[in-house]
């Protein structure tokens, strides 16, 4: 066969698959007027880091440090202050979740810049006092909006203990006292403080100017005042769990396999520590076994969950002989889709194999693109760009198959939304690193400006908007300090409430939603819009939606359960003249 017939037949089957996806796309039928849905993913901020003071609209209730009494508008502190009063523990030998407190802080800390870019990170933060009160404070009362500050203490094991079974009273000496284990920390340090307890405590203050956009879209669109991540730790495990539901294991050739020792986690405090862990962190005890209660830090988190007024999912979602991924790590391809080198105690985690949403999707013929800032269109990556964000490269069936092509720079979103005929129907966009908002190296404000960039885009192309629910979230809490309740699902979480706002002409305006959610309602909200199926059996998609009381709209009578995010819109609006 000459090349030119190769050439004619490659061309004849890539029309035909052009056609087939083309004859998919035009039958498919969504069960809203929304066609798009746009999810924009911040990092590291709580739901009271962020919208502790917002005032919604008259006739709408929240939950936040103002409403509560915890704090005034000015920041200072409020007549219940005392409720988000920070505890001193107990923790010396076997991890516990729920460690016995001793005492309370007289006041906090004074927070250290740690990980912030332009300051020094070995002596107190001197923009700060010595004697903050022991409770939340405004930053902006010491710093601008857009200061770079420190950057608080975010793992699994140490989130358990942050929120203290629910009372979210150790963040502050959680922040102090839990080294990251050998592997991760100075020297100089260890086993001492991670200087990182006092700055869980700061907030951003809307009613005094802050995050001016934010409250914009807060007032004009709908927002969620019971939206949480929903593993306990950073942003690998969270951003996996936006694309799954789920969470990412330890495997070998496709199977659950056996880890080496040293990224084995042990919470456990060395010798003669108050709660110093043995091993975990960013280099080393980043996987559990978490059916196995002889493992380190596993019996605790299960005889919690086990004391719980209902049944947790699953049992706690964790199957025999697999290690679960806590911490964490990057992903085991290249951008271009080469398998890397597992090399012995490397933080880069083998190829998944269970299903994730854009696998999902695929199967049902529905368009799909991952908008990764930094990525440089696959052919080469800089230092923005976030790996452990492109959640689709953990994946052996996209960075192996014939859906490589769709993850792609953040600079093609902004060739992409201006044609509304071919824009995808499902879009995740993690930002470049300097714009995410994350504490440290890129603060809030540069989010606020790609959100408000995206958003305006968005509104540009009117036959776009017209049929597009963007949704505008953060990966996880970063350590702050939150005052909101949480629903214990299974072993892994939920963690701490984190902002969630709709954004679209069919989002209810200026509506507070109090309906139970975490990641996983993207999911649903996606497979409910296009018909389809949850992703695995153990997948928290499969969880029904909440049933609340008026008297305690927070907490679902029907736990654990999660709400699909169909509670933010109106889709009996009329937009432009359509219904």
């Amino acid at each position: 066969m000459n090349a030119h017939m190769m050439k004619f037949i490659h061309d004849l089957l890539m029309l035909s698959f052009c056609l087939i996806q083309f004859s998919q796309a035009a039958t498919i039928q969504t069960s809203t007027p929304i066609e798009h849905v746009i999810v924009i993913v911040g990092e590291n901020r709580t739901f009271d880091n962020l919208f502790a003071t917002y005032l919604p609209k008259q006739g709408q209730m929240i939950s936040n440090l103002f409403s509560k009494g915890i704090v005034k508008a000015d920041g200072s502190p409020g007549s219940q202050f005392n409720l988000a009063q920070q505890k001193i523990a107990n923790n010396p030998g076997i991890y516990s979740p729920i460690p016995s407190t001793t005492g309370s802080y007289t006041a906090l800390p004074q927070p250290y810049a740690t990980g912030a870019f332009g300051q020094r990170q070995d002596i107190p933060d001197a923009r700060f006092p010595t004697d903050l009160p022991n409770g939340p404070f405004p930053i902006t009362g010491y710093v601008s909006y857009g200061a770079h500050t420190g950057d608080p203490t975010h793992r699994f094991y140490q989130m358990w203990q942050q929120v203290n079974g629910g009372k979210n009273d150790l963040f502050t000496w959680v922040g102090q006292v839990t080294g990251p284990g050998p592997s991760n920390v100075n020297t100089k340090l260890a086993p001492s403080s991670t200087f990182q307890g006092g700055v869980a405590m700061g907030f951003y203050n809307m009613q005094a100017g802050d995050a001016p956009y934010f409250k914009y879209l807060a007032d004009t669109y709908a927002i969620a005042d019971n939206y949480h991540q929903p593993i306990m730790g950073g942003t690998t495990a969270n951003y996996f769990a936006l694309a799954t539901a789920d969470v990412a294991v330890y495997t070998e050739n496709g199977k659950p396999s056996v880890p080496p020792a040293k990224l084995i986690a042990n919470p456990n405090a060395q010798a003669g520590t108050n709660n110093w862990y043995t091993e975990d962190g960013y280099r080393g005890g980043t996987f559990t076994r978490c059916a196995d209660i002889t493992e380190a830090g596993v019996a605790g988190i299960q005889a919690l969950l086990k004391s719980l007024p209902y049944r947790p999912f699953n049992d706690g979602n964790c199957a025999a002989d697999t290690y679960y991924m806590l911490n964490n790590m990057e992903p085991g391809y290249s951008p271009t889709g080469e398998l890397l080198e597992q090399k012995p105690n490397t933080m880069i985690l083998p190829p998944q194999t269970m299903p994730h949403i854009g696998d999902g999707l695929s199967a049902a013929g529905i368009s799909w693109k991952w908008y990764s800032g930094g990525r440089n269109d696959g052919k080469a990556v800089d230092k923005e760009y976030c790996a452990m964000c492109d959640t689709p490269s953990f994946f052996a069936s996209t960075m192996t198959g014939r859906d490589l092509h769709k993850l792609q720079d953040m600079q093609q979103f902004y060739v992409d939304v201006k044609e509304s005929k071919n824009f995808p129907a499902v879009s995740i966009i993690a930002p470049y690193d300097s714009i995410s908002g994350h504490p440290g190296y890129a603060m809030q404000p540069s989010f606020d400006g790609l959100v408000t960039d995206i958003i305006a885009r968005v509104q540009s192309n009117t036959a776009l908007w017209n049929k597009t629910a963007i949704l505008v979230t953060f990966d996880e809490g970063g350590g702050y300090y939150d005052s909101g309740y949480i629903q214990f699902i299974d072993f892994f979480g939920d963690g701490t409430r984190i902002p969630m706002l709709a954004v679209s002409p069919f989002a209810k305006a200026g509506y507070v939603d109090h309906t139970y959610y975490d990641h996983a309602s993207i999911l649903k909200f996606i497979e409910h819009n296009w018909h389809l199926s949850p992703l695995t059996k153990r997948s928290r998609d499969n969880l029904p939606n909440p049933i609340h009381e008026l008297n305690n709209p927070y907490v679902p009578l029907n736990r654990p359960a999660i709400g699909d995010l169909m509670n933010l819109f109106d889709f009996k609006k009329t937009v432009q003249g359509k219904n």
